[in-house]
Order: C-alpha cells, then sequence, then structure tokens
C-alpha cells in the first residue's frame, strides 16, 4: 500500500492511523499524465464535449471528451488538430482537450472568430465636415482600438443645415449601403445619434458618407472585436 500525499497523519483520533491508499498510485507505479495528439471528429456545445481520434494511437477514437471551456464552436471545428491532455495515461476516459489548431486547411476559422473588449471611450472624430453626396476615409486603429482589430464598437452623432439627411458607415472600401446607417434628420436643429459595430479594413479605417446634406460628424469608440 502506497501513503497517499493528500493524507496527513495525525487527523485521525489515533496517530497510529494506517496508511491510505493514494488514488493516484495504480498497479505500483505512479500515474503518468501525457499529451497526445488528436483529429477533431465532432464538437457537441450544449455538453462541451467532442469526439476525438488519437493520432499516436492510430484507429483509436474516443467520445464525450470534456473540452476546455476556453475553447468555442469557432475553433473546435472538424478536421482540426487538438492537444489532449490524459490525466492517467492508463486511463482514455480520464482526458480533456485542451487546444485545437489548423491542420493543413482544415480547422481554419472562416471568417476568423471575434473577441468583443470594452475599451474607455474615444473621441476619434470631432466636428469632421463630410459634404453632401461625398465619402471621407478615416484612421480609427490607435489610441484605444489595437491594430488588427476587426471592428470597433461605437457611438456616433451629427447635424446638418438641410434636412433630410443621414450618414452610411462601413469599412474602407466596404459596402455603405449596407453596412451601418445613421439617420434621417428630419429637422435643421435636430442633433441624431447612434450605435453600433462597424468593420474597419485591413489598416483600421473606415468610410462615413453624407446623403442629403453636408453633415458635421462626431465619432467616439468605446470597443473593438479582434
Amino acid at each position: 500500500m502506497v501513503d497517499c500525499p493528500h493524507y496527513t497523519r495525525g487527523t485521525e483520533t489515533s496517530r497510529s492511523a494506517p496508511a491510505r491508499p493514494c488514488p493516484h498510485y495504480t498497479r505500483g507505479k505512479a500515474m503518468a499524465q501525457a499529451i497526445k495528439r488528436g483529429i477533431l471528429q465532432s464538437f457537441d456545445n450544449s455538453t462541451y464535449t467532442a469526439s476525438v481520434l488519437i493520432i499516436e494511437a492510430g484507429s483509436c477514437a474516443l467520445s464525450g471528451v470534456p473540452v476546455s471551456t476556453a475553447i468555442d464552436g469557432t475553433s473546435a471545428l472538424v478536421g482540426a488538430l487538438c492537444a489532449v491532455l490524459f490525466f492517467d495515461e492508463q486511463n482514455y476516459s480520464d482526458a480533456v482537450i485542451i487546444a485545437c489548431y489548423p491542420n493543413d486547411t482544415q480547422g481554419v476559422p472562416n471568417p476568423p472568430p471575434g473577441r468583443v473588449t470594452f475599451v474607455t471611450p474615444t473621441q476619434q472624430l470631432t466636428n469632421q465636415v463630410i459634404n453632401s453626396g461625398l465619402t471621407s476615409t478615416y484612421t480609427i486603429v490607435g489610441g484605444n482600438i489595437p491594430s488588427g482589430a476587426l471592428a470597433v464598437l461605437f457611438k456616433a452623432y451629427f447635424t446638418s443645415a438641410t434636412a433630410p439627411a443621414h450618414i452610411d458607415l462601413a469599412a474602407h472600401g466596404g459596402n455603405l449601403s449596407g453596412t451601418c446607417t445613421i439617420g434621417e434628420v428630419v429637422n435643421t436643429t435636430q442633433k441624431l445619434n447612434g450605435i453600433g459595430i462597424c468593420p474597419l479594413d485591413a489598416l483600421g479605417q473606415i468610410d462615413i458618407r453624407a446623403v442629403g446634406g453636408n453633415c458635421t460628424v462626431n465619432f467616439i469608440t468605446y470597443g473593438y472585436i479582434i
């Protein structure tokens, strides 16, 4: 019998209490952990378990393997390679998938996943005048928005001396008619507010177009997706 390191003598009524068998000891040797490579066969996000084919074991396929909660359906893709941690190398049912990564062209998220981060609001544009029918381009990265961001969470507001008028927003070179719109202002004394998520291009730029009249635009960012 091997004394369990998680048991301290003297906790019993008798200080001569016998040694406790260690649950981490099996057949005369300590339990050995191992990490093995696998190929993801399926992922069930309702139970956060997966089926995986263990590469080193040839045709060994495991089902119902727990998946780390750091992984989600955007990365747990069929065909992706994965790292499987076995807490006991002799017990294939005692395991967890701790990472997924691309397997050549398989297992690559498309489109790439996004993670939302909220930041201290920062005024990116202040009283920028955009003439009616024209589009202006602005670089948004820097300040509270890191390089590589896919989109920004924004608040914007504008005024116009002409009514009705509105503004369209999109990633630079993107679809202005099909992305974000704020408006219409219905009178020339109105200030119109709006919030949204606006995509960025690879350089962190957006386009804003004024429609119906010259627009004076303010633009604030308070988060990003990366």
